[in-house]
């Protein structure tokens, strides 16, 4: 089945602690539907120093589910789904809401 989000893409927080705020993804890991964008579900982590880093406590950005994130419409950046296009003989991704092409 084709990407419906990828990197790079704005998406839209759909449920969670972090729902409404928007983001950028940073990594999409295809093997557990999972998606990790900066500064969205965010947690501590103890960490122990070492020779190249002074450790404490850090944040960092933790993956979420691919179904609690929706593509930004391009148009008016309202949640959108996605479906596909054969253009050129090339399949593209269009929003559903507005029917804008997705980079």
């Amino acid at each position: 089945m084709a990407a419906k989000i990828k990197k790079g893409d704005q998406v839209i927080v759909l449920a969670g602690k972090d729902k409404g705020k928007k983001g950028t993804v940073d990594k999409v890991l295809t093997a557990e539907g999972k998606a990790i964008v900066p500064g969205i579900n965010q947690a501590k982590k103890h960490q122990k120093p070492s020779q190249t880093d002074a450790g404490g406590i850090k944040t960092i950005d933790k993956p979420i589910q691919l179904s609690n994130l929706a593509i930004a419409d391009p148009k008016d950046g309202k949640p959108t789904r996605v479906g596909f296009k054969i253009e050129n003989g090339k399949k593209i991704r269009i929003a559903k809401r507005s029917g804008e092409a997705l980079k």
